[in-house]
């Protein structure tokens, strides 16, 4: 049943991105031939003002077709030397609002984690986690190297900032520690009633693609935290400065992946998606209503950055991509060759073949570790 939350969630994120496709195409003058809920065969549609609208058999987000997508092919079996459109078309535009119909679906990923965060921070929430005293991981498992240890950090020593980051808890800790992997990073601990500061060099794990200075959590430490409940527009900025700060760390965890991170290990596909979201759903509603909310729109306002920064990458059939073409067009000045096009298409789907690839394989690993 998890299987079946976790999808619910995944085709809603993928929904809204497309969604932010379909608005920006009818604002930019592009005929919208199609707009389905789910992929597959569909199996109600209604035709208004031009727009096929479909329920589609597969649940698992949807698309928005438009106009013109494929022009280029026939302008390949042509042997044309520039895209022949019509001006209601994706190719007949001008290249800019191509541009801006292309970023339109990461935006609305972007946008709803804006708006999760909101909601979160407008709602407010009870939470327990592990204090900021810590002990030395070598203590308990003396396999483990203790990088805070050789830095002269104690156990019961508490870890009140990092990298100029308060840290109130353990799971702070956890956040900031893991995104800075091989790196000096300065701790300041409270000791005795005193301040004291630390240089410490974290290792990398590489298998979970995170950084680690070999302390765990003090297991009788654990403690009740409220998060605050701000008023509309406070709620609304920090759900801004929460998308920033995920997005930064985002962007971290995509440079770990080249620092040599097992990436079949650290990726994530589809299902196994599905299976986190879906777990962290049922849970937090078994618990209350209020922590299914909290919790589901935290995930969700999480996948929903990761698929729109995804989706900005420069790799030709991703928006991205689309994107790279249309500014090129637009400083060039010249329309793109047919023929160019389609070679960077078919690299582009070899990439993604790879990334899903690679996606299958981290779903495998992470359904066998759960035999």
């Amino acid at each position: 049943m998890k299987i079946f939350y976790g999808l619910l969630c995944l085709f809603f994120l993928i929904f809204f991105h497309e969604l932010g496709h379909f608005i920006a195409a009818k604002i930019f003058g592009v005929k919208v031939e199609s707009f389905s809920l789910g992929i597959g065969p569909f199996y109600l549609h209604k035709t208004i003002r031009g727009t096929d609208y479909r329920l589609s058999l597969i649940p698992l987000g949807g698309y928005c077709g438009l106009k013109g997508e494929k022009d280029f092919t026939k302008s390949l079996e042509a042997k044309l030397d520039h895209i022949e459109a019509e001006p209601d078309s994706f190719y007949g535009i001008h290249p800019f609002k191509r541009c801006m119909i292309a970023f339109a679906g990461p935006f609305f990923n972007l946008l709803f984690s804006v708006i999760s965060f909101s909601l979160i921070n407008g709602i407010g929430y009870t939470y327990y986690s592990y204090s900021n005293q810590i002990k030395l991981a070598d203590e308990v498992y003396p396999e483990l190297h203790s990088a805070a240890r050789d830095a002269g950090i104690l156990s019961g020593d508490k870890i009140i900032q990092i990298n100029n980051l308060k840290i109130e808890n353990f799971s702070d800790m956890l956040t900031e520690i893991g995104s800075n992997p091989d790196k000096d990073i300065s701790v300041i601990v409270e000791r005795d009633g005193q301040e004291m500061t630390f240089t410490v060099h974290t290792d990398f794990d590489k298998e979970n693609g995170i950084g680690k200075i070999g302390v765990v959590a003090d297991e009788k430490s654990i403690e009740q935290f409220e998060s605050p409940k701000y008023s509309f527009f406070e709620a609304i900025g920090h759900g801004f400065i929460d998308t920033g700060k995920y997005i930064g760390l985002t962007f971290k965890g995509l440079a770990v992946l080249f620092k040599g991170a097992d990436v079949t290990n650290t990726a994530s596909g589809p299902a196994k998606i599905a299976d986190m979201m879906g777990g962290i759903v049922k849970e937090s509603f078994s618990a209350s209503f209020k922590a299914g909310i909290i919790n589901m729109l935290n995930f969700m306002g999480l996948i929903s950055i990761s698929l729109g920064i995804m989706n900005l990458l420069p790799i030709p059939v991703f928006d991205g991509g689309l994107i790279l073409f249309a500014i090129i067009e637009c400083i060039s000045h010249r329309k793109m060759s047919p023929k160019v096009l389609y070679y960077i298409q078919f690299v582009g789907v070899a990439i993604i073949a790879l990334l899903f690839l690679i996606g299958l394989l981290g779903d495998v690993k992470y359904f066998m570790r759960k035999l």
